[in-house]
């Protein structure tokens, strides 16, 4: 399984700042990062080289933190590649509650972030369907 780290912060200006400083100070790397606001407050999710570390850096840091449990899924990185994966989670009754995505250094393929309910049987669905997806080791080594 793969881990994404997500910070709660007021929406104002220096706090992802804070959160780079931290994770650069740690020695953490940040594979992907996305942003949303809702007002006053917002969320910053991160695909990071060591959920741990970081995880643990930002908590000692006094940034209100959390780690979760996400599918990271390798498709090609072509007009319509994100069909598939979301074709099988859709044929399988799984909903996407949250994705993002970025492109691998390659430039051949991408990653699609997904947070989903019902994880194991994401990963069965995607796996039976030949989608390949990554675990926390393999989506840093990209």
């Amino acid at each position: 399984m793969a881990h994404q780290i997500a910070v709660f912060a007021e929406n104002k200006p220096g706090r992802i700042e804070r959160v780079s400083r931290i994770l650069g100070e740690a020695g953490v790397s940040i594979r992907a990062i996305t942003v949303a606001t809702a007002d006053a407050f917002g969320i910053i999710k991160l695909l990071v080289d060591n959920p741990e570390k970081a995880y643990a850096a930002l908590a000692a840091g006094g940034v209100s933190v959390f780690k979760r449990e996400i599918v990271a899924v390798v498709m090609d990185d072509r007009p319509g590649g994100l069909l598939d994966a979301t074709q099988a989670l859709s044929a399988a009754g799984i909903n996407i509650e949250d994705a993002y995505g970025f492109v691998i250094k390659d430039k051949q393929r991408a990653v699609l972030v997904v947070e989903v309910e019902k994880i194991p049987e994401a990963v069965t669905v995607l796996r039976d369907h030949g989608i390949t997806t990554l675990s926390d080791d393999e989506i840093y080594t990209l």
